[in-house]
């Protein structure tokens, strides 16, 4: 398992760096140093040039590398190589060779004085070298070594998704695995004992030193892997890496298995093609192996694979065409010109990878398929017609058929005697009575087909004659169904063309005639589809091309009898009994063809064994001398000449059970108490044959009273209650099972132990007073204990009643109890034994009173009560009580004292309205409630105070008026509320003649009105509410919107018409709401403003009587009322005059003229580009020193 082993974190890799040289000048000039590198035979060694190419170098051979500046760059030593230091000729060598110290021939020993360095661990080469001219005379000779770029070692190496340190720790621990014998032998190449290169990023595999060019073509990557080094040595112990779980290990294994490449194809055909594909593993070649078949130990890696073809492509119509150890095989019996998809998937012992990625291939087209042989269609003395059919083409269209024949009986090759496309062809010019075989061949642009089977024709002879008649068939196998006949050839056929025998069978007593069963060249057939145990006749006939022959004697053959069916499920002929069944059961249905001679009948009562109770022709038989109460199983099979049947369906049945025998031995459990009595006893002996499963004991005073049942259940104990104390009884007791109830047993008498007194008699409730009742009661029977005292129990309900008197009296008068109010009473007896039973409960109550006072009164502030009582306002206060108790008697009205003269007498409700009071007065309430017994007394005082009038509806007035909005102002206040309890308004819009819809409500004491129509009156009225309620409604007020301006222009136009003389244009807009347009175009020079034009126009011609001046051109719109008022838009953007052609005559006066000197007027537009320059400086500078003095001291 690969459990069994963890492998060990990455070791530090010593440096040739570290290793101490000589001063690095003698005499004054810089020492060149060269690494000396060792390549042995059968490894390749592979490194990156300046150019960025990689060369593989084969050994044996001896690679110097030359330090370009004179420093020894850092170089990691490789597997099994150490390093020495030799200075030669004033360049100092390194030589890193072989652990082994097996030198090349042309290498000079090494002298024994310097030191060897070995490092642990190995690492790779990752710098670029300078190789010299000119080698030293001790450097063999190299030979010439490939180059290969950087893309080809790319292509050549395996695609694995391996993510640097993780990756290199999970290929060392496969590799580990695998040294230790785990996976064995892969294709039986041994791999190198040595530890793996490290992964590349980007699934590259570098191995360089010791490193086989056939492992998978691996290259070096001039990027250094990224080892994590860590300063254990080899001697330390395992890491927490090496503790990984098994599951964990082989999921690994699994994600290295599969990375494997998808098969590449070549070398294809109609009926094959090759398939090839890289191991996911670096394995060796058969010439590495054995070159260190000598200087290293060898592990093996056991990958087998197994590659899968499909024509469809689908997941499951994948097929295994190869399983083993090659990495490449050849798919044979492809069909031609078809679509085939591959995948291949890695095993190593259990572990196996994931499938590869699908190649598809299609084959080349073939040759077409062998077509069948040809059939004859007619046939003379000269002449034989045949016909054919196209065979498959193999992807290439079928241009011609090729029919070869020659005469059967000589030694002639075939001929040709049809080639073209037809399916049919009529052969001429034949012997008549002569056989002749043909065959057929197809073919395409490809080639042609095989030949199809040779088929056998003779042409009709001169004197024609049937053949003889054949003997009678013979019967050489019979079944249930079927007859196998065979018969001779008829004498004299051997001359003959081929014959065709006609098998004509017939049910013997039907009279229906012989029926053709059978028609061929065959001497044999099998009958099928016959009646079973039936006895047909036989007969055959002989017919070829000259006639039929007359019928065989006829034979008589019978089927065999099949199998019966098994007989219907036994049943019982009448009710069981509890020794003996009555059984019965049906005939089988199918009785196989032959009558039935035997009926087994088996029975059991236990699993498995069965027992033969009768074997007869009869369908029924009586079992006896069965156990009561038992289950048994009854099945039945028959037999016929043509076998046993199987067995029926299973009848399982229980015999009825008996009841049950007397029980035994019954007698007292335990000591008796004044109530309770134990019994318990002994199950009967007999059960009847079935369980007991309950018992019954009766109970009587004496012999002569009737018994009663007093437990029923299926325990053997019980405990009879409910029992006077001090009294003797009789038991009884009786078993009952399935079958009924068994008699009684012996009869056992005990007695009960003396108890507590019996329960008293209801006591006698008696009302002296509206608040006293008087309740007496009787002394009960005391059960030999005498009583001693009494206990009674008082309250409202009977569930929670509490001890009021307890004493010898039998009497108690209890007072202070509340009018017309129910009192319930119960008492109970106590002795030495101790206390008996309650008595029932007696009930009394108290005659009716006064009302109580009434509570809970308050005002009604929030809410109305079901729209029926409004809230209190300025001159009436809303009240509401709770309604108190009656006591006995139905209130009638309530009286309310506001502290005048005669209260205020209200009917029966719980609310009333305190109407035509003065405003914000404090007025002292009570209420009292009235019965028809008299007026109960006042509830508390309840101070309450009445609001203040209603607020008047303020002054309305319109603050701004717009196009379409109207923002309307009211009372004296801010515009936004302080608080949420002051005077609120709600204001009215009237949008109908009869209807006006609020607008707005709210505190505030101004409001914008929108999307109004311009030049449009509004009626508005204004309504104000607080606390105190809501005020009346103002009268209407009638706001009108204004006229909206025209919209502004775009720049006008202007084009030059001659010298200073301009056509300004600008664009048109439609009337508005019936008032025209006109427009006023105005001259810009710097900041004065001069109107050129004013009318409904919309073109100008100006004439510049101005020079040497920059001019801007303006418009604006204008809507002009029909009183004549005029309401006027917004600019447009201003336009600058275009340059025009100078006259000649003006360009010679001008250059007489000193130049005027250059201004340059400052507009609207450059002059807003500079302002916003300016701030966009200004917010720069800003957030510049809020960075420096703020954020950053912070």
């Amino acid at each position: 398992m690969m459990t069994d082993q963890h492998l060990p974190l990455l070791e530090a890799t010593p440096m040739l760096a570290d290793v101490p040289f000589l001063p690095p000048m003698i005499n004054g000039d810089s020492m060149q140093q060269m690494i000396l590198v060792q390549v042995n035979p059968g490894e390749t060694f592979t490194i990156r040039t300046e150019d960025g190419h990689f060369q593989c170098i084969t050994g044996p051979a001896q690679v110097p590398m030359v330090s370009p500046n004179g420093t020894m760059p850092p170089i990691f030593i490789p597997p099994g190589y150490v390093s020495q230091v030799v200075e030669e000729n004033g360049m100092r060598k390194v030589l890193v060779l072989p652990h082994t110290v097996e030198f090349h021939p042309s290498l000079p020993p090494v002298p024994p004085h310097l030191p060897l360095y070995t490092p642990p661990h190995p690492t790779m080469l990752h710098h670029p070298h300078v190789f010299p001219t000119e080698l030293p005379h001790y450097v063999h000779q190299l030979p010439a070594l490939p180059i290969y770029t950087e893309q080809d070692m790319m292509c050549h190496s395996m695609s694995m998704p391996i993510h640097e340190e993780r990756s290199v720790k999970m290929q060392e621990q496969l590799q580990r695995r695998l040294k230790g014998s785990y996976l064995g032998t892969a294709n039986g190449v041994p791999l190198p004992h040595s530890p793996p290169g490290p992964f590349i990023k980007g699934g590259q595999v570098a191995m360089l030193n010791g490193n086989s060019k056939g492992r998978t073509g691996s290259a070096a990557s001039p990027t250094p892997p990224r080892l994590k080094h860590s300063g254990r040595t080899r001697a330390s112990p395992t890491s927490s890496y090496d503790a990984k779980d098994p599951e964990e290990e082989v999921r690994r294994v699994q994600e290295l298995l599969s990375a494997v490449c998808k098969p590449s194809v070549g070398s294809v055909t109609s009926r094959s093609a090759v398939l090839s594909w890289r191991p996911p593993l670096p394995i060796p070649s058969e010439t590495d192996t054995h070159s260190h078949t000598h200087t290293h130990s060898h592990t093996a890696l056991l990958l087998s694979y197994e590659l899968a073809l499909s024509p469809s492509g689908t997941e499951g119509d994948f097929k295994l065409v190869y399983q083993g150890k090659d990495t490449r095989c050849t798919v044979g019996d492809l069909r031609p010109a078809t679509n085939y998809y591959a995948r291949v998937c890695v095993a190593c012992s259990s572990v196996k990878g994931a499938q590869s990625d699908t190649v598809a291939f299609t084959t080349l087209p073939g040759a077409p398929d062998a077509p069948a042989a040809p059939r004859l269609l007619q046939r003379t003395k000269s002449s034989i017609s045949l016909q054919w059919r196209s065979p498959n083409d193999n992807g290439s269209k079928i241009t011609g058929f090729c029919l070869e024949y020659h005469e059967q009986g000589k030694q002639s090759a075939f001929k040709e005697v049809y080639s073209g496309l037809a399916k049919q062809y009529k052969v001429m010019r034949l012997m008549p009575s002569t056989k002749y075989a043909f065959r057929l061949a197809a073919k395409n642009d490809v080639g042609m087909s095989a030949f199809s089977s040779v088929v056998s024709c003779c042409t009709a002879s001169c004197s024609a004659a049937p053949p003889a008649p054949p003997a009678p068939p013979r019967l050489t196998e019979a079944g249930v169904t079927w007859l196998s006949l065979e018969w001779s050839a008829p004498c004299g056929s051997a001359g003959r063309d081929t014959l065709v025998y006609i098998l004509e069978v017939e049910e013997k007593g039907l009279g229906c005639g012989f029926q053709l069963k059978h028609r061929g060249e065959e001497q044999s057939c099998t009958v099928k589809e016959l009646k079973r145990f039936t006895s047909y006749q036989f007969r055959v006939l002989a017919t070829d091309t000259e006639g039929t022959s007359q019928p065989s004697g006829v034979v008589e053959y019978r089927t065999l009898p099949d199998q019966p069916g098994n007989p219907g499920k036994p049943s019982l002929c009448r009710p069981a009994q509890p020794h003996s069944l009555h059984v019965i059961w049906e005939a089988p249905e199918d009785d196989g063809g032959s009558p039935i001679t035997l009926y087994v009948l088996e029975i059991s009562h236990t699993d498995g064994q069965w027992d033969v109770v009768y074997s007869g022709p009869l369908r029924q038989h009586v079992c006896e001398c069965l156990l009561e109460g038992t289950w048994y199983s009854l099945r039945v099979h028959c037999r016929s000449l043509g076998g046993q049947s199987q067995v029926s369906e299973i009848l399982s049945v229980e015999t009825p059970a008996l009841p049950p025998g007397p029980c035994e031995a019954l007698r007292t459990a335990g000591d008796a108490t004044p109530s309770e009595i134990p019994l318990c006893w002994d199950p009967p002996v007999c059960d009847g044959g079935a369980a007991v499963s309950q018992y019954c004991v009766e109970m009587a005073q004496s012999e002569e009273e009737d018994q009663q049942e007093v437990f029923c259940g299926s325990d053997s104990r019980c405990t009879v209650n409910q029992l006077l104390p001090g009294r003797t009884y009789l038991f009884w007791v009786k078993a009952f099972n399935t079958a009924g109830w068994g008699p009684l047993s012996e009869k056992c008498q005990a007695s009960t132990a003396a108890g507590p007194p019996e329960q008293c008699r209801a006591p006698e409730l008696t009302l002296k007073t509206s608040s006293s009742v008087l309740a007496s009661w009787q002394v009960p029977v005391c059960n030999g204990a005498e009583v001693c005292e009494f206990r009674m129990e008082w309250g409202l309900e009977e569930g929670s009643l509490e001890l009021l008197y307890c004493g010898p009296s039998s009497q108690y008068e209890v007072n202070d109890l509340r009018p017309a109010t129910e009192y319930r009473c119960r008492v109970q007896a106590v002795s030495d034994v101790g206390a008996g039973l309650f008595s029932d409960v007696a009930m009394v109550t108290t005659p009716a009173s006064v009302p109580a006072a009434v509570e809970h009164v308050e005002e009604m502030r929030a809410e109305p009560l079901d729209d029926v009582m409004p809230r209190s306002s300025a001159t009436t206060l809303a009240l509401r009580w709770k309604e108190p108790r009656c006591h006995g008697a139905e209130i009638s009205s309530y009286n309310i004292d506001i502290g005048e003269e005669l209260p205020l007498s209200v009917g029966r409700t719980s609310y009333h309205i305190l109407e035509n009071l003065q405003p914000e007065t404090t007025y002292r309430i009570r209420v009292q409630a009235v019965n028809s017994i008299g007026s109960g007394p006042f509830s508390s005082v309840l101070k309450l105070r009445t609001r203040g009038l209603p607020p008047e509806p303020p002054l309305l007035e319109c603050a701004v008026a717009g196009p379409q909005s109207l923002k309307l102002k009211w009372g004296e206040g801010p515009s936004r509320p302080q608080n949420s309890r002051g005077t609120h308004y709600c204001l009215h819009m009237q949008v109908d003649t009869d209807r006006s819809v609020c607008i707005y409500s709210g505190p505030c004491h101004t409001f914008k009105v929108q999307r109004l129509c311009e030049a449009t009156e509004y009626q508005f009225s204004i309504q104000a509410h607080s606390e105190a309620g809501m005020g009346p409604l103002s009268t209407p007020y009638t706001f009108s919107t204004t006229r909206s301006p025209p919209p502004q222009l775009r720049a006008p136009k202007v084009e030059p018409v001659e010298w200073n003389k301009y056509a300004v244009t600008w664009e048109t807009l439609q009337p508005m709401r019936g008032d025209p347009i006109v427009y006023n175009l105005q001259l810009l020079r710097g900041r004065e403003v001069e109107q050129l034009y004013k009318g409904p126009a919309t073109s100008y011609t100006w004439q510049n009587s101005t020079t040497g001046v920059s001019c801007r051109l303006r418009v604006c719109a204008g809507r002009r009322s029909q009183e004549g008022s005029e309401l006027w838009g917004q600019c447009s953007l201003s336009t600058s005059l275009p340059a025009t052609a100078q006259p000649r005559e003006h360009k010679i006066s001008s250059c007489q003229d000193p130049l005027p000197k250059r201004s340059w007027p400052l507009t609207d537009e450059p002059f807003a580009t500079i302002l916003l320059l300016g701030f966009v400086v200004l917010a720069v500078l800003f957030a510049v020193l809020i960075q420096y003095f703020v954020i950053e001291r912070q």
